[in-house]
Parts: structure tokens; sequence; C-alpha cells
């Protein structure tokens, strides 16, 4: 799918989250709400664009919602039970659209690492699950998300979204609860941050309890 500026829109959750140039979007922790209260996206012009509630508002673990800056459900994403795989337990995390009548539809699934070999660095698959973007293929989080320097790439390798830490915050602050993610232009920002709300959540982040 084409824009009129010739950008190819990548729409996984909304075509509404795609925008058709490049964006820089901050994300900060939530603030005066207990752990488990989770984070808020916004723009250059602190603007909330988009936030995801934690165990602490929802009062249930292992259960995340990202919102557009308006507040309307986007995602509910959820870590569904552990499966054997190579001699090794898997958790998955799968992620849902609502639509008009308010059922889900599966649009993603992470695989989280397995605890057996956990790393930072270790390399993290999605798969898209549905059907209209099954053309898109396996995307994999790369790099070390707890030290805010990773990005998502695509099925060619190609960096989509990129996670990190402005040096002069970095000097004054010694927590990763303020960061930046920078989204190519077309790719599917929801979509991203719905990610991000997983790692968040696997690496013991502001929405987990």
């Amino acid at each position: 799918m084409s824009s009129k500026l010739g950008v190819t829109m990548m729409p996984i959750v909304s075509k509404v989250c795609c925008s058709p140039s490049e964006v820089v979007l901050v994300v900060r922790r939530r603030p005066n709400v207990a752990n488990g209260g989770g984070f808020v996206v916004a723009d250059c012009g602190q603007r909330v664009v988009f936030s995801v509630d934690g165990c602490g508002v929802l009062g249930r673990k292992e259960e995340l919602i990202l919102r557009d800056g308006e507040g309307n459900a986007l995602l509910l994403i959820r870590r569904k039970g552990a499966i054997i795989e190579a001699l090794s337990i898997t958790r998955q995390w799968k992620g849902f659209t609502y639509d008009f009548l308010g059922s889900h539809k599966l649009v993603f699934t992470l695989k989280e690492p397995n605890y057996s070999c956990f790393s930072k660095n270790i390399s993290i698959r999605i798969s898209i699950e549905s059907k209209d973007c099954c053309t898109y293929g396996d995307f994999e989080v790369r790099g070390d998300f707890p030290g805010r320097s990773c990005s998502i790439v695509n099925p060619k390798g190609d960096i989509v979204a990129q996670i990190g830490v402005k040096k002069e915050i970095e000097r004054v602050m010694a927590s990763r609860d303020l960061y930046h993610v920078q989204i190519k232009a077309g790719v599917d920002q929801a979509f991203v941050f719905g990610v991000i709300a997983v790692l968040d959540y696997v690496y013991d982040g502001t929405t987990r309890c």
C-alpha cells in the first residue's frame, strides 16, 4: 500500500497509525502511578499519542492495553501459557486488535526469550498473524532493550524502528524511564509500541507489578 508521497504503508494494527514521514517519539513512565502503571508516548510537541496500561492500572498480570492519544483501546496484549520448544520453555505474547463490535482479532505473536538462555542481546521474533499482512513476513528485535539500545527489523534486515537514549538525558538520568523511538516512514507506530510494551513487561519495566 503506497501513499501519495510514494511511501509504502505497512498497516498492521491500523493505517491511521502509519505516517508518510519518519517520526521520533518519546517514551516516559506514567507519572504519579504505582508499579505497573505503564508508560505514555508523546511527540515533539509533548502531545500524548499512545499510552500503555500495565497491571497496576488493569489489576491483572500478563495483560497490557495500548491506547491512542484519546484513550481508545487499539491493542489487547496477553501472555499465553508456556509451550515446550526444542527442550526449553517458551512463552508467547499475543496482540489483538478490537473491531467496532468489540471482538478481538489476532495480529501478531511475540516469542519471549527462553529463560534457559536469557540474554539482553538475544533476537526476539515477532510473527505477523493477520491474513491481510501475511506478506510482511516476520520481524525481529535485535539489541539490548534494558539498555535502551535496540531496533526492530523487517525480514530484509532493514531497521523500521530504533530505540535509544539521547546523550544529554543519559548524563543526568541513571534510569531508563525516558527514551526515544525513531520510526521509519510508513511503519505502523501502534505495532511498534505494542512490541515495546511486551519488552517492557518481560524486562521488569513500568508495565509490570
